[in-house]
């Protein structure tokens, strides 16, 4: 559950991005330089955050009145073996390092649901976090070094776990709405697992930046999740995209290798945290996303 340090939204001096090169970064700088919150995006290209050198180099990008965001993460399609795993951690123990020089004013730390326990099919911010995926614990356990960093340091520090996000610039075709899409305008066929019939939450990019759009104007502390709250069979989503494509689409069914799983989510914090936050439908969002990646 977040709680505002700012009751009535106040726009962050600058927001330092970690992170650009990757699917969310450039939403959320467009996000926020429409709502002129100046931001300066770091990606790997200038500093490899995994690098030995890479604390002292973030430390001299960084000011005392900075809002931080981190987005930086080595993803599934990276690997989730051992060694992306440390990379993933020496980026996290960097970071820290580097607060600990320069002392921002707010930091959000973009995590991923997969933290939580792949067994619950009801998950709140409250549910046990326990896997054992290399990626997932890679983010569990940057979580608990940014807590015990930003606590000790007196850093405001929001955690957002955002369920699977779909979007035209994903760079990560994972399973899902951004598969479904680009497979359907490519090859005019979806292909899914079994039936298609695990139910999971599908959360549009732009609402996932606005999201964190809203932690940094109130300066928000603590977790939320960044879900839609309406939990689909992928064989509905698949459906729907086959629908909104505008053109003839096989729909194909191949035999699945996992047990069935759903996952659904409590959003009563979100609601309480933010009761005028729109969530987009997903016809519109799959809409958008459609002619984004025509484009």
């Amino acid at each position: 559950m977040l709680v505002h340090g700012n009751v009535i939204g106040i726009r962050p001096a600058r927001v330092l991005l970690l992170g650009s090169g990757g699917f969310l970064a450039p939403v959320i700088t467009q996000t926020l330089e429409s709502a002129e919150i100046p931001v300066r995006a770091i990606g790997s290209s200038e500093i490899d955050l995994s690098r030995e050198d890479a604390a002292q180099r973030l430390a001299s990008q960084m000011r005392s009145g900075d809002a931080v965001v981190m987005a930086a993460a080595l993803t599934p399609d990276k690997g989730r073996d051992i060694a992306t795993l440390m990379r993933n951690l020496r980026m996290g123990e960097n970071v820290c390092s580097a607060l600990n020089q320069v002392q921002p004013s707010h930091f959000v730390y973009i995590s991923s649901d997969a933290v939580y326990d792949g067994r619950l099919a009801l998950v709140s911010e409250d549910s046990a976090c326990e896997t054992g995926d290399l990626y997932a614990l890679a983010h569990t356990v940057r979580e608990k070094m940014l807590v015990h960093t930003c606590q000790n340091l007196g850093i405001p520090l929001a955690i957002i776990r955002p369920s699977a996000i779909y979007g035209a610039g994903d760079t990560h075709n994972s399973y899902g709405p951004n598969r479904f899409i680009r497979t359907a305008l490519k090859d005019g066929r979806i292909i899914l697992f079994g039936g298609g019939e695990e139910q999971r939450d599908h959360v549009f990019v732009q609402d996932v930046a606005e999201l964190i759009k809203l932690c940094l104007l109130h300066r928000s502390t603590g977790i939320l999740n960044a879900v839609s709250g309406g939990a689909l069979a992928f064989r509905e989503v698949a459906d729907r995209i086959a629908l909104l494509s505008g053109r003839t689409v096989t729909i194909e069914c191949k035999p699945r290798a996992t047990p069935v799983t759903h996952r659904h989510y409590d959003i009563t914090a979100l609601i309480r945290a933010f009761p005028e936050r729109r969530t987009t439908p997903l016809d519109e969002g799959l809409t958008t996303t459609i002619n984004g990646m025509r484009q």
